[in-house]
C-alpha cells in the first residue's frame, strides 16, 4: 500500500533535487516517506530556514528545491521567507501538514487564508489526487515563477493513495517572444544613441551572453541591478552596480546615458536611486516578462523572455550596422571606464575610524584581497549591505543571493546560506550579516557549519541596528531600543563548531588570511567590529530623500 505522504514524496523526489526540512507532527511521515525517496535532504534550526534555502538554492543554481514543515507554528514561522520568495519570483515548493478535512482544531489557523495574503497559492492533496495535485503544484510554481505551499491534511497523510497510473509533469509555457514593432523601435533608438547603457537585472541571466556582445556591438556601457552583480564581470565596459550602490564615478556616466535598455530588471526604487539614476531626457526601454512596465518611467515596453528578446535587438543591430558601430564607446568619453575599475572607485577608508573601531570601508578592500576569488555572495539586509555589494569582486552571475531585500527584511542572511553553499558547494560561500540580523538568524549558523564546504560569515557587528540608527536617530528620535549590547559573536559561534575571530584592526585579518591559505574549509566567523560612525552613501541617499519630505 502506498499512502498520500509516500505518493507526494515520490512525486516530489521525481522532479526536485533538494528539501530543506524540519519536521514536527504535521509532516513526520511526509518527511520519513522522503528519507526512504533517497533525495537529497538538509535538516534547519529554524522553520524561516527551510523556505530561505530553498530560495538561495534556487538563485544560485536555478534549480528548483523544496522545503517543508510542520503545520500551525512552524507553518506561521516559515511567513516572512515566504513573503521574500514569493515577491522575488522564486519558484520552490512548501509542503506542511494543515488541519484535519473533519475541521479545524482549536489550535489551527486558516493556512490557506494566510497563504492568499502573501500571494501564495495553496495547493491541497486528497486520497483520490496525492500525485496529481502535487504536480499541478509543481508545474504552477515553474511556470509562474512563483512560491506556492502543498498542504496534506493531518488525517490524509497515512491513507491509502489511489493508483493515479503514470503521471507526468506538463511542460512550462514558451518563452514569450518579443513583438516585432517592438523590438524595431528598441533598435532605431540603440543606434541613434550617442552614450546607450544595458543594464542587465537578476531576469536577464540566460541572456548573459547575448547582452555582453550587444553591448560590445552597440559601443555601450554596462550595468547591473544589485541582484545581478557578475553578469558582466570582466567587461572592459562595465561600470559594476547600478543604483544606490554605484560609486560616484559610475553614477555619474549613468545619469549621461541617453537610451538605457534594462533586462530582467524591475527598476525599483534602489535600483533607479529613487528615480534619479537616469537622465530625465534619457529614453527608458525594459524587456520583461511580467506583462507591463515595472515602473512609470519606462518609454518603452517589451514583453518578453530576456534571451529571446536580446537576440532579436541583437540581430536588428547586425542588420543595420554588420561591422558595429565604428569609433571609441561614447566618443571617447567612456574610456575612464576601461577596466571594469569604476565600481571600486570609492572612498578607501582609514586604517581606523575616529572612535577606533574598524573603518568597514577599508576592511571591506582588504577582505576583497585575502578572500577566494572563486566566491558566492550570500547578504542579509541592513545598512551594511551597501559595503559588501560595492567593495567586493563576484566572478559571475548568480553570485550573490538577497534574500530579504524584496520585502525588506532583515534576519533570513543565515536561514538562507546553507541554501547557498550547497547549490554551489565549489565556491566559497561569503555570508555578509548584522548583529541584529545575525541574531535573528543564529540557529541556523549551525546549518551552515554542517553544510558548507568553504563558507565565512562576516558580522558587522557595530552594536546596533545601524540603518534604523542612521534614518531615524539623525532625526532626533529615541535610539536605546537601536542599541545592541556587545555580542561576541565568536565565540558564539565556536559553541556551533566554527572557526572564529574577533577583529578589532585591519592587522587582525591575518587570520583571516591564515584560513584561506590552509585552504578555507570548513567554516570561519569574523566578528568585525565596526565603527557606526562611517555611513554607506546609499543610507546617507535616503536621509536626504526624508529630510526633504
Amino acid at each position: 500500500m502506498t499512502t498520500v505522504s509516500e505518493r507526494v514524496a515520490e512525486t516530489i523526489a521525481a522532479h526536485i533535487e533538494h528539501v530543506f526540512a524540519l519536521m514536527g507532527n504535521g509532516n513526520a511521515y511526509f518527511v520519513d516517506a522522503l528519507a526512504r525517496t533517497g533525495i537529497r535532504m538538509t535538516a534547519v534550526r529554524h522553520e524561516t530556514a527551510t523556505v530561505a534555502s530553498a530560495d538561495s538554492y534556487y538563485r544560485v543554481c536555478r534549480r528548483m528545491a523544496a522545503a517543508t514543515t510542520t503545520f500551525g507554528p512552524g507553518y506561521t514561522n516559515t511567513l516572512t521567507s515566504l513573503a521574500e520568495a514569493a515577491q522575488a519570483r522564486t519558484p520552490l515548493v512548501l509542503v506542511v501538514g494543515d488541519a484535519p478535512t473533519t475541521g479545524p482544531r482549536p489550535w489551527d489557523v486558516d493556512q490557506s487564508a494566510i497563504a492568499a495574503a502573501l500571494g501564495v497559492r495553496t495547493f491541497t492533496v486528497g486520497p483520490d489526487d496525492a500525485g496529481r495535485t502535487t504536480l499541478d503544484a509543481l508545474h504552477f510554481a515553474l511556470a509562474g515563477r512563483t512560491a506556492v505551499v502543498l498542504a496534506i491534511p493531518y488525517d490524509v497523510g497515512t491513507s491509502p493513495a489511489a493508483d493515479e497510473g503514470v503521471l507526468v509533469l506538463p511542460p512550462v509555457p514558451a518563452p514569450q517572444a518579443p513583438a516585432e514593432d517592438r523590438v524595431r523601435q528598441a533598435v532605431e533608438a540603440l543606434l541613434a544613441a550617442r552614450r546607450p547603457l544595458i543594464l542587465a537585472g537578476r531576469g536577464a541571466r540566460e541572456a548573459e551572453a547575448g547582452l555582453s556582445e550587444l553591448a560590445d556591438a552597440l559601443g555601450a556601457l554596462s550595468a547591473a541591478s544589485a541582484p545581478a552583480r557578475g553578469t558582466f564581470a570582466g567587461r572592459a565596459y562595465d561600470l559594476g552596480v547600478a543604483g544606490g550602490f554605484a560609486s560616484e564615478a559610475s553614477a555619474e556616466l549613468i545619469r549621461a546615458a541617453d537610451v538605457v535598455l534594462a533586462v530582467g530588471a524591475g527598476l525599483n526604487q534602489f535600483t533607479t536611486s529613487f528615480g534619479h539614476a537616469f537622465s530625465p531626457e534619457a529614453t527608458l526601454i525594459q524587456v520583461d516578462v511580467n506583462g507591463q512596465a515595472t515602473n512609470p518611467r519606462v518609454d518603452l515596453f517589451i514583453h518578453a523572455d530576456a534571451a529571446l528578446a536580446v537576440q532579436a535587438i541583437a540581430a536588428g543591430v547586425a542588420a543595420a550596422a554588420p561591422g558595429g558601430l565604428p569609433g571609441l564607446p561614447w566618443d571617447g568619453a567612456a574610456e575612464a571606464a576601461r577596466g571594469s575599475l569604476l565600481q571600486f572607485d570609492r572612498e578607501p577608508g582609514e586604517d581606523a575610524a575616529p572612535d577606533g573601531r574598524l573603518d568597514p570601508r577599508s576592511t571591506m578592500r582588504r577582505l576583497n584581497e585575502i578572500l577566494p576569488a572563486e566566491r558566492q555572495l550570500v547578504s542579509d539586509g541592513g545598512h551594511f549591505i551597501g559595503w559588501a555589494n560595492t567593495y567586493f569582486d563576484l566572478p559571475s552571475p548568480d553570485s550573490i543571493a538577497l534574500v530579504g531585500t524584496t520585502f525588506q527584511s532583515i534576519g533570513l542572511g543565515l536561514p538562507s546560506a546553507a541554501g547557498a553553499a550547497l547549490a554551489r558547494p565549489e565556491r566559497t560561500t561569503v555570508v555578509v550579516t548584522g548583529d541584529g540580523g545575525g541574531l535573528m538568524g543564529l540557529p541556523d549558523l549551525d546549518t551552515l557549519v554542517r553544510a558548507a564546504r568553504s563558507a565565512i560569515v562576516l558580522v558587522f557587528n557595530d552594536a546596533g541596528y545601524g540603518a534604523e540608527v542612521h534614518q531615524y536617530g539623525s532625526q532626533g528620535l529615541d535610539e536605546r531600543i537601536m542599541q545592541i549590547e556587545q555580542v561576541d559573536f565568536a565565540r558564539l559561534a565556536e559553541g556551533f563548531g566554527a572557526r572564529s575571530a574577533v577583529i578589532r584592526t585591519l592587522e587582525d585579518l591575518e587570520t583571516v588570511a591564515e584560513w584561506v591559505d590552509s585552504g578555507a574549509e570548513g567554516t570561519f566567523v569574523a566578528d568585525l567590529r565596526v565603527s557606526q560612525q562611517i555611513v554607506a552613501p546609499y543610507i546617507l541617499e535616503i536621509i536626504d530623500l526624508t529630510l526633504k519630505r
